[in-house]
């Protein structure tokens, strides 16, 4: 097998993305995506995200049927290979068998030439040792796909502990990317010899600005919701970190973290969905038809409910009243 620098290099020849972003699935019905909105969208991030993540949790990956993820997929990927953009393959599944049956059932789509790997999490379940977490994701590994480990114990109900995934970089070149959204950073922060895997930050608590190498963090760069509503902020406090300017990268990190934490608040305790895929739909929406947004309906869930016209309000004037609200939407 080649190595990690290699296989990095082939799948990601232009390197590899510093933004990324867990796409929204947009639906015109309950299961139907809205592909005409979706290619927007996806018009609308390409200037400054140039990798995404489909489906994942913000894609309301965990609760599509493999056929409706099938299907989706069919589209983005062409979408994105016309716009230069690499995708990683969601594999959400609660356990290792399920995700091996699911990887087999991908291989024709393995060689599309906007396919940058796939992304899985460890097994569920809190009890799991290391070791069964280990020896579970080194079955997958051995598919031999380019491969992002997905550090989420708000679903898996455990962690990857820094031995773990230090381990699993030694023997698998083809474990590229890890991101981690669990908001303790723990395999970042403990320094430990990952041979190049490129690290990503998921969580939005905490900040932005301080995260990325040349701020002096521990991360590559970051895989965030609110890149679907936020990413020429983001790209832009990144440049700025980039050129030395911090200070300025600080203050505009700030700014979206307030507004990003009361688009959460917005949207908490709302029984359908989840919170990643509500509050950047909520914020999405406004984005998307800009000062005319309340006029039309809210945005839909898959599995058919519709999120609340009152969060659609309060997100159109959270964002009217952080002057990040545009005249004109990217889709009307």
């Amino acid at each position: 097998m080649s190595s990690r620098q290699q296989i990095q290099a082939i799948q990601f020849p232009n390197g590899i993305p510093r933004l990324w972003c867990p796409t929204l699935t947009h639906f015109r019905a309950a299961r139907e995506p809205d592909t005409q909105r979706i290619r927007a969208h996806l018009e609308a991030l390409a200037p400054r995200v140039k990798g995404i993540l489909v489906p994942g949790s913000t894609g309301e990956g965990w609760e599509m049927s493999d056929a409706d993820i099938q299907g989706l997929l069919t589209f983005v990927l062409e979408a994105a290979h016309d716009l230069g953009v690499r995708v990683l393959i969601g594999v959400l599944k609660t356990n290792v068998e399920e995700v091996l049956a699911c990887l087999d059932s991908m291989e024709s789509i393995r060689s599309h030439p906007a396919v940058a790997g796939v992304t899985i999490c460890p097994p569920k379940g809190k009890e799991l040792t290391q070791e069964t977490i280990r020896s579970g994701l080194a079955r997958v590994l051995s598919k031999s796909w380019p491969t992002a480990l997905y550090q989420l114990p708000q679903v898996t109900q455990n962690t990857m502990e820094p031995e773990t995934v230090v381990s699993l970089a030694q023997e698998f070149p083809n474990f590229i990317l890890f991101k981690d959204t669990s908001g303790t950073d723990s395999v970042a922060l403990s320094d430990a010899a990952l041979g190049g895997v490129f690290l990503v930050r998921g969580a939005e608590k905490g900040g932005y600005a301080a995260w990325p190498r040349k701020a002096g963090g521990p991360y590559d760069g970051f895989l965030l919701s609110t890149a679907n509503v936020f990413s020429s902020q983001l790209d832009e406090m990144m440049q700025s970190i980039e050129d030395g300017q911090i200070e300025e990268a600080q203050v505009l990190s700030t700014k979206l973290l307030q507004v990003v934490e009361q688009a959460f608040a917005i949207v908490a305790g709302f029984p359908e969905g989840n919170a990643f895929a509500n509050a950047n739909k909520v914020l999405d929406h406004s984005m998307a038809y800009g000062n005319r947004a309340t006029e039309f309906d809210p945005p839909l869930l898959y599995g058919g409910a519709r999120l609340p016209r009152s969060f659609v309000e309060s997100g159109f004037k959270l964002l009217q009243e952080n002057s990040l609200l545009p005249q004109r939407g990217y889709y009307h």
